[in-house]
């Protein structure tokens, strides 16, 4: 395709330091690997026996780019496969996509050569990724039209038809106040969950996020805030009124590229 140009690919990645690599799956300190799985608790608990049949649909997004969303997504992704669930990330955001450089993954095709019906789901989903029953869908060849792609029925076709194999289907999605995607995409998921990264994002653009999910009619079930300070311990989670839970979890200031 002629949007498929390899210099253009390789210069719009993202960056993925060695640092942030080595804070992915069974790299993790203690304090990370158990926010993670408070996280995975809370996650069960949002959702009803009516969710049963059809995986749970979990949009992942932030209000700005670098609040780490997407190695939250693929760690929540790792954490829930550890339990036996077969679960399938993918990577929504077309437009600056990391998921291959943090994984290593060797193909360079994905959900946009899905969409415009270029390869087959077989052809472009990577099979157990780091640990068993953890499949991953990357980004693919950097499309002119993302938002387009995202807002199609294919795509819609495409999120229904995966959650009838998975019990759970992670979507890792752009931020809210940068590019509409989100918002597109927040109608297919059953709940969002919004990173916020702490002494990074402003409360007037987090509030603007919340604002915009709303109006999106979106179901948000809570938040994770990233590279948390606590007073007594580097992690914690406590539930909170409006949207469900918050979980805290200490990565350190690099590790929220994405």
């Amino acid at each position: 395709m002629f949007w498929n140009k390899k210099s253009q690919k390789d210069k719009l990645f993202a960056d993925v330091s060695i640092e942030q690599q080595n804070m992915i799956g069974d790299k993790w300190s203690f304090a990370a690997a158990e926010a993670y799985k408070m996280l995975r608790t809370n996650l069960a608990f949002s959702f009803t026996e009516e969710n049963e049949g059809h995986a749970k649909v979990i949009g992942i997004t932030s209000s700005l780019k670098g609040e780490g969303k997407s190695l939250t997504s693929l760690n929540l992704a790792y954490t829930i496969a550890e339990t036996g669930k077969k679960v399938l990330l993918v990577e929504c955001d077309m437009r600056l996509p990391t998921m291959a450089k943090r994984i290593n993954l060797t193909s360079q095709i994905g959900l946009s050569d899905l969409l415009v019906g270029v390869h087959s789901g077989d052809e472009v989903i990577q099979k157990e990724i780091l640990i068993p029953k953890l499949d991953i869908l990357p980004a693919g060849s950097l499309p002119p039209n993302p938002a387009e792609l995202l807002e199609s029925k294919r795509m819609a076709y495409t999120v229904d038809y995966f959650s009838q194999y998975y019990d759970y289907v992670l979507l890792d999605l752009p931020p809210v106040t940068v590019v509409s995607d989100a918002l597109i995409v927040s109608k297919l998921t059953s709940g969002m969950i919004v990173v916020v990264r702490q002494d990074y994002v402003d409360k007037s653009l987090l509030a603007e996020t919340m604002r915009q999910l709303k109006h999106a009619q979106a179901k948000v079930l809570g938040f994770v805030m990233n590279s948390a300070q606590t007073a007594h311990s580097p992690y914690k989670k406590y539930y909170k009124k409006d949207y469900g839970y918050e979980a805290y979890a200490n990565h350190g200031k690099d590790a929220s590229n994405g």
